[in-house]
């Protein structure tokens, strides 16, 4: 399995070669570089801890500025774990070349926090009847009960409240194009979070 960190820069429209035209998000992956290697015989599991973003090393504290002085490489905004085909060395560097165009990834990111919202909005309810004389039920949720039996409301009903901000996957998603050289990859569709935002994009194992 192939991943990598990236940021969401946004949404662009191009055109395939058949000319078709096709709603892309472009994300900036990588550079990602490792900061630690970590194996079956000294932490129980396989895999690597890589960085990614550049960060002011005034605004790192000792131990972290530490942690990537032992690996050899600068301080970055944000440090996860990933799992990667082939022995990567701690101070190498994952880059956007290790994809390549009309494979298919699944993307990974915080979706966008939209505050309170209501059951409707939320759940996607259909709403009530607007006849029978109700005039103020019609975006309600409807019963989420019974009076006698069992005379509460069960956790877990489909209610109003907060919605998004949830670590969402988008699943089998076509890379249409790859920039190399500025490290950039246009995937078809859309994925979770906001212009700006940290996302993990790994080759898929969906046919």
């Amino acid at each position: 399995m192939k991943e990598i960190l990236g940021k969401k820069l946004g949404t662009t429209r191009i055109f395939m070669d058949s000319g078709e035209a096709v709603s892309a998000t472009v994300i900036q992956a990588g550079p990602c570089p490792v900061v630690l290697k970590k194996t079956q015989d000294n932490d129980g599991y396989n895999a690597y801890q890589v960085g990614f973003g550049a960060r002011r090393k005034k605004l790192v504290n000792k131990p972290t500025a530490g942690h990537f002085a032992k690996a050899g490489v600068d301080p970055t905004h944000y440090v996860r774990e990933i799992t990667s085909e082939g022995d990567l060395e701690i101070g190498s560097e994952l880059k956007v070349g290790i994809f390549k165009v009309g494979e298919r990834v699944d993307v990974t990111g915080i979706s966008r926090g939209l505050g309170f919202a209501g059951g409707m909005k939320r759940h996607g309810f259909s709403g009530a009847n607007k006849t029978h004389g109700q005039s103020d039920r019609w975006r309600a949720p409807g019963s989420i009960g019974q009076s006698s039996y069992p005379s509460r409301v069960f956790k877990g009903l489909k209610m109003a409240g907060r919605m998004g901000k949830d670590r969402t996957t988008v699943l089998n998603l076509e890379i249409v194009k790859i920039i190399e050289e500025e490290n950039l990859m246009l995937v078809k569709g859309s994925v979770p979070g906001f212009k700006g935002s940290l996302v993990k994009i790994r080759s898929t194992n969906r046919s």
